[in-house]
């Protein structure tokens, strides 16, 4: 099947993963552009999983204050170098990030950060990590995607290890 340029260009914009991988990702799809999206996400994953061990020790500190000056976040997110720690795209997912943060105020980073009292206190647990833990939450500019989904994008795309390390929230009041 031939694979149009404006095809690889949609599914290029879409995912960020290269022209080569977009066309690769197309041809074993049969040209579906939503179905090579999913393929590309799930490649990035496997990627990601694949540069867990790697030592992230560079990375970049964010701070997001709310409209009104109510909620603010701070969060460390790093990677293996300052480089990649200045990348526009590293940037905004750390904008992007401490912003979700704000929104959907999550308790732990990762479900193995809950302790075990906590979850067998839960009747709903798959309910709980997803309210609860920030890489399962619902991206909230994509709805589409979760927190670690564009986290393995992000990863599959720069070539590098990223890891969420912590973040503190503050709301006036709380």
């Amino acid at each position: 099947m031939k694979i149009s340029l404006e095809s690889i260009k949609e599914l290029r914009e879409m995912t960020y993963a290269s022209i080569m991988e977009c066309k690769k990702a197309l041809h074993e799809v049969d040209g579906d552009i939503r179905k090579a999206a999913e393929l590309l996400r799930k490649r990035g994953l496997e990627i990601a999983k694949g540069k867990q061990g790697r030592v992230a020790k560079e990375g970049r500190i964010e701070a997001y204050v709310h409209l009104g000056n109510k909620i603010g976040v701070l969060l460390e997110v790093d990677c293996e170098t300052d480089f990649v720690a200045r990348n526009s795209d590293f940037c905004q997912f750390t904008k992007d990030v401490a912003m979700q943060i704000a929104a959907c105020n999550p308790k732990y980073i990762k479900r193995e950060d809950v302790p075990q009292d906590v979850i067998e206190s839960e009747k709903d647990k798959e309910l709980f990590f997803k309210d609860n833990c920030l890489l399962e939450q619902i991206f909230i500019k994509d709805p589409s995607l979760t927190i670690n989904d564009c986290l393995g994008t992000l990863i599959a795309k720069i070539g590098e290890n990223i890891v969420i390390r912590r973040f503190v929230r503050y709301k006036i009041g709380e």
